[in-house]
């Protein structure tokens, strides 16, 4: 395998972390680690800033918090939402099908 470090950020998150040369030289493993993992991968450069590798499902799920949050009446609501829900005010409701609900109409 090639050498890889991890760091743990202050956030408690963990990150894969390799120089440009190592990532080079191994590309594919990299890029399938990333994949595989829902992870992403920090790519060093000397002299450059640093990169990052990741996922397109992980950058997609990043780009449309960044669009669900662009707004700031969206943004309040999620947040009322999220306050809500850690003080146990929810309701189960049933899932409504929509293509039954196509059919009957």
């Amino acid at each position: 395998m090639y050498r890889i470090l991890t760091y743990r950020t202050f956030r408690g998150i963990s990150m894969h972390i390799i120089s440009y040369s190592s990532a080079r030289g191994r590309f594919k493993q990299v890029l399938d680690r990333v994949a595989e993992d829902a992870d992403y991968t920090v790519v060093t450069r000397r002299d450059a800033e640093d990169a990052v590798i990741l996922s397109l499902d992980h950058f997609n799920a990043l780009m449309e918090t960044v669009h669900l949050l662009s707004s700031s009446a969206n943004a309040a609501h999620i947040s009322r939402s999220i306050d809500q829900y850690r003080r146990g005010e929810t309701q189960k409701h049933a899932l409504k099908d929509a293509d039954a609900q196509k059919t009957a109409e």
